[in-house]
């Protein structure tokens, strides 16, 4: 009845918007956005059937002799493009569900691996809530190296800041598209900025970041100037992060909030915590997946490198923010180290999966550690236990490479394709001479 009642609802919108191309988008393994369009007069058949195309292209979707795969739309993710024209052949968009010809669903599809690992969530009583802060920098164009707009900080409201238009015009247009948006605001770096989206259940919101990393886009390209997630592309400056905040629901009860704790977390948010903890660096090939990632988890810049949870304290990698009188709901937990350029499925899920997997282990997260872990020494941080992320690109593949966790969370099929693909781009990067080598080596050596 639900999907009968989607499909009706999604015709009489184009009917009634004169809609007159529907973009179909999905993800590849690395968190690409792919798209192609059908007309309205190909929609009812799409809605019913799906669209095939050549998967062969995508990056992890098929081998060449394998190519036929089907776009199926999710019409419950119909929405309207407002910076495409409007009132007179509109363009409107919906993600879609990678199938086989046998209409079984695809393993390399990114958003099948977060709805696969959501169905274990379920089947235990549980769903997965997420409200990422994903944050990004505008400059003037991609030259290099990058010019900004401002030289503000946080929270910093700059005269004549082009930025502050550009984030509103990103929220209405948001909110257009029916994604709530909690805040926006400038960073701590110059011309960096933050937009929180509404707290929702993980599918939608993957759903939600890949389009909100395209409106920034979009509206910054609209406006001349060029919007990026890279994670630190200024050296000396803040990288960019996805702070995710993260429950466990059963119905309407959250299941991390334990009123008799000191804390005031429950067995399963200390469980989930733990989880974090303890395969954090296994899973850091996914929320952290590109050599640049490693540029950003530095000591000095906000972003956790040491492996701890606390209440207050910012530098840690797990931060759970303390709990006010009457807002049970809100009991959530804040995973620090993930950043922008991650491909939310596929992050989401592997979140998903060391918290469960610590709540099945019953590990314990220790206490809060509420002091600046970066000055502490190593022989300090060795003595209470407190391990490190991956230092770079290559670390993070090898700890991913034995982690059967992440191989059970990903499939077999994606897990092979990323590890493949992450081998290349270690190898291409570590044979690259940068501007540092000859800036610092050609005329001395």
């Amino acid at each position: 009845m639900g999907d009968s009642f989607d499909k009706e609802y999604v015709l009489n919108a184009v009917r009634e918007h004169d809609v007159k191309f529907i973009r179909m988008w999905f993800t590849d393994v690395l968190g690409f956005l792919k798209s192609f369009a059908i007309t309205s007069e190909e929609l009812e058949l799409a809605l019913d059937e799906g669209m095939g195309f050549d998967g062969s292209s995508i990056q992890g979707f098929a081998r060449i002799d394998e190519s036929d795969m089907v776009a199926m739309p999710d019409p419950s993710t119909f929405a309207i493009l407002p910076w495409r024209p409007k009132g007179h052949s509109a363009v409107a968009r919906m993600f879609c569900d990678i199938l086989e010809p046998d209409r079984s669903p695809h393993e390399g599809d990114p958003r099948y691996v977060l709805k696969r690992n959501l169905e274990l969530a379920s089947a235990k009583g549980y769903t997965f809530y997420v409200g990422p802060e994903l944050e990004y920098y505008y400059f003037e164009s991609t030259d290099v190296p990058p010019k900004v707009l401002d030289k503000g900080g946080y929270f910093d409201l700059t005269p004549l800041d082009v930025a502050s238009d550009l984030r509103r015009e990103t929220v209405l247009t948001l909110e257009e598209m029916g994604i709530g948006v909690e805040y926006s605001h400038h960073e701590v770096g110059p011309s960096q900025h933050e937009i929180d989206l509404r707290y929702t259940d993980a599918l939608t919101m993957a759903d939600n970041a890949m389009t909100y990393r395209l409106v920034v886009k979009e509206v910054a390209m609209k406006h001349g100037v060029y919007a990026t997630f890279m994670p630190k592309p200024l050296f000396g400056e803040n990288g960019s992060g996805m702070h995710t905040h993260m429950s466990l629901f059963r119905g309407d009860k959250n299941a991390f909030f334990d009123p008799n704790d000191k804390y005031y977390l429950s067995a399963e948010a200390k469980g989930f915590i733990g989880g974090l903890m303890k395969y954090a660096p296994e899973i850091c090939l996914v929320t952290n997946q590109w050599v640049n990632s490693y540029k950003r988890l530095v000591p000095g810049y906000e972003a956790p490198v040491y492996i701890s949870w606390a209440r207050r304290n910012r530098s840690d990698m797990i931060r759970v923010p303390v709990y006010k009188l009457g807002k049970e709901s809100a009991t959530r937990i804040e995973f620090r180290s993930p950043d922008p350029a991650c491909n939310p499925y596929l992050a989401f899920a592997a979140m998903l999966a060391a918290g469960l997997r610590g709540i099945e282990e019953g590990i314990d997260p220790g206490e809060p550690i509420e002091q600046n872990i970066y000055e502490m020494s190593e022989e300090e941080r060795k003595a209470r236990g407190i391990r490190s992320l991956p230092a770079d690109l290559y670390e993070a593949i090898r700890l991913a490479e034995e982690s059967e966790l992440l191989r059970e969370c990903l499939g077999k099929h994606v897990f092979d394709i990323l590890i493949k693909d992450k081998k290349i781009e270690w190898e291409r990067y570590r044979a690259h001479v940068s501007d540092y080598e000859l800036d610092n080596y050609l005329q001395v050596l």
